[in-house]
């Protein structure tokens, strides 16, 4: 990661009629890195990401990628940009192979450079020896792998991925992962929305909590966790009708505690030290697990666990 400033946001806002999707965030992103966007359903994660790929025009604020601006430069920019949407729109009539020839002579490059980036995007998505096969027939995975092959036919500099696991299976979401984590020791700078929190632990350098078009939060996952949460958990579970009646007793041992309809999470800075100190005062649950802190734990803070339609 560098100083260079890839993607910079003032202000940036979003609005479709009266509603503001984006609602004035601000957003450095520096060559080299992974940044994330992290938030439910409808927090503008996604409405970031079209004003940022050039597809969708800025409402208000200020929006400079790679030093341009979108509103004069949107095709310079898309250019030496690769992106991988939510969707695989792929075409499925075509093989593997031939989904990006296509997609590279969209980027005017020869027929002997798209068949040389074919070569090495295929053995790069582990593909190689499905070249020929047709799109339609591959498992969910393959077809990932394949959409973010096609985002790289031109080399980009930067990478938008939304949503890039979606769907996956967990053996899929890691090949996934590893790619990408190659594709950031290569020098690309990432910029992905998730609401997977362990993908974000995982790929993210720095990512932003979006919540209701705003950014509540920013810094590295493990300085959110510092920041929003305590270094351990304890989560306890009850008999029916006993978790209302040790409530008080668990409050008065902890930071915070959530309760939740089938059990307790307990905010602690030593989750074995609070335990015993809960059965010192009587308090048996039915069980009882220790777990460090996540970056889930600091969503779920800050954007509440109601459902967001």
């Amino acid at each position: 990661m560098t100083d260079e400033v890839l993607l910079e946001a003032r202000g940036l806002t979003k609005s479709f009629g009266e509603f503001v999707a984006v609602d004035g965030i601000d957003v450095l992103v520096r060559r080299g890195e992974a940044f994330g966007f992290l938030g439910p359903n409808g927090a503008g994660k996604s409405s970031t990401m079209r004003m940022v790929g050039c597809v969708s025009p800025v409402t208000g604020g200020r929006l400079r990628i790679l030093g341009l601006d979108p509103a004069v430069d949107g095709a310079a920019i898309r250019a030496r940009l690769g992106v991988c949407p939510q969707q695989d729109m792929l075409d499925e009539d075509l093989s593997v192979e031939e989904n990006l020839w296509v997609y590279g002579r969209f980027f005017g490059l020869s027929r002997r450079e798209v068949r040389a980036r074919t070569d090495e995007l295929l053995e790069f998505a582990q593909l190689t020896d499905r070249r020929h096969d047709r799109v339609e027939p591959l498992s969910g995975g393959m077809k990932r792998r394949l959409t973010i092959a096609r985002a790289l036919v031109n080399n980009p500099e930067v990478l938008l991925l939304d949503e890039p696991t979606t769907g996956l299976d967990p053996q899929a979401r890691h090949v996934l992962w590893d790619r990408l984590y190659r594709l950031k020791r290569e020098g690309v700078t990432l910029i992905i929305t998730t609401h997977y929190m362990d993908e974000a632990e995982q790929l993210c350098d720095r990512l932003v909590v979006m919540d209701h078009g705003r950014i509540v939060a920013e810094g590295s996952p493990r300085e959110l966790i510092e920041a929003y949460s305590t270094r351990e958990v304890v989560e306890l579970r009850f008999e029916d009708e006993q978790q209302e009646r040790h409530l008080g007793s668990v409050e008065a041992l902890a930071e915070r505690v959530e309760a939740l309809p089938d059990r307790l999470l307990v905010y602690t800075a030593d989750g074995d030290d609070t335990l015993a100190a809960l059965h010192g005062r009587g308090v048996r649950p039915l069980s009882a697990l220790v777990r460090r802190s996540t970056l889930e734990d600091v969503f779920l803070h800050l954007t509440g666990r109601s459902l967001v339609d």
